[in-house]
């Protein structure tokens, strides 16, 4: 089997069903790369896949069509004769205060001790009062 560039297009209605799509195509065996254009709505993956299983798969989820299905070689090099890098400034990141508090959990943890101690010391004596 060799690697294939296969692009569907879904039909994706909210969030939880692009993840359970993801997931269900990540899945897959052989697969090496997986991108999702939500303004067109179509999936691309890239890899040694077994496509009918993949498509018989998604379409449990919605409704899914077959674009294309072709080697991943060509369609880069399209890309790269189409589209000229262009160089963008970097910009300074911004630094956090040490005071500020929206790092997370500095690590403290609370536990909790049990001291059985006290039901033996007062036998006579009802616990639940």
């Amino acid at each position: 089997m060799e690697k294939k560039k296969i692009v569907l297009k879904l039909e994706l209605h909210n969030e939880k069903t692009k993840q359970k799509a993801m997931k269900n195509v990540c899945s897959n065996l052989g697969v090496e790369s997986i991108s999702l254009d939500m303004k067109e709505k179509k999936l691309t993956v890239v890899g040694e896949v077994d496509i009918t299983n993949m498509v018989k798969r998604l379409r449990k989820l919605c409704h899914t069509d077959l674009v294309s299905v072709g080697s991943p070689v060509e369609s880069a090099e399209k890309k790269k004769k189409e589209e000229p890098k262009k160089m963008e400034p970097k910009k300074p990141e911004e630094k956090k205060d040490s005071k500020d508090k929206s790092y997370g959990n500095p690590g403290y943890t609370t536990i909790y001790y049990y001291d059985p101690v006290y039901v033996e010391e007062y036998p006579s004596k009802c616990i639940i009062c």
